[in-house]
């Protein structure tokens, strides 16, 4: 009788990561085709798409975290990756439907940019995670942990940035300012995640050497 097959969580959180970037994408091109809320429907539909395939990933590590005699690093330090990975997903898919949830008549200046840091953010987790199955080993692995944590310290600063330009420029439109706030938080909270991930990963690195 054959051997069961051993489940690959490595090949998963990379799938994760690459979802990650797609979904991304359907947020800088929400913003990039965006006539009006009711518009973005269709979008929702792609971005929920790929959170539910990101859904069904996690599941599964968990379902094989759960009954794998050994798995290659600690149990509890799996299911904090997937949690955080699958975070990622379910934040980018929040910010495209706070656009139609809020009915948003338009894009405010710097959701573009904070969308493009967001897929940046993305990218640079993924290419980690590239490494990450070999992260004993790797010579690249460490900085690209870095790359991730700078791309959350630029999150930081743009988001101080479009949070004062609403309450400078806008403060006269209250509904705007409240609207814009919520989103902009929820970005940042995509950018936050991403680096959650990426000291995940180091952490498990430093558990491992």
């Amino acid at each position: 009788m054959g051997k069961k097959n051993r489940f690959d969580y490595f090949d998963a959180f990379e799938k994760q990561t690459e979802l990650a970037v797609q979904e991304a994408q359907i947020l800088i091109e929400a913003i990039e085709g965006f006539t009006n809320a009711q518009g973005l429907v269709s979008v929702m539909e792609r971005a929920h798409e790929i959170e539910h395939q990101g859904d069904e990933i996690t599941h599964a590590v968990f379902k094989a975290v759960a009954t794998d005699f050994m798995t290659p690093v600690e149990r509890e330090d799996i299911i904090e990756l997937v949690y955080t990975l699958d975070t990622i997903l379910d934040y980018i898919e929040d910010v495209i439907q706070r656009f139609y949830i809020y009915d948003v008549h338009l894009i405010y200046p710097g959701a573009h940019d904070f969308a493009c840091l967001i897929k940046q953010s993305c990218e640079a987790l993924d290419r980690a995670m590239e490494d990450f199955r070999n992260f004993k080993k790797s010579k690249t692995f460490k900085q690209r942990i870095i790359d991730v944590n700078t791309y959350e310290e630029e999150g930081d600063q743009l988001f101080m940035r479009v949070i004062r330009r609403l309450h400078t420029d806008d403060r006269e439109n209250t509904l705007r300012v409240l609207v814009w706030s919520q989103i902009f938080e929820r970005m940042e909270r995509c950018c936050d995640a991403c680096e959650h991930a990426a000291d995940t990963m180091n952490n498990i690195l430093l558990k491992n050497v």
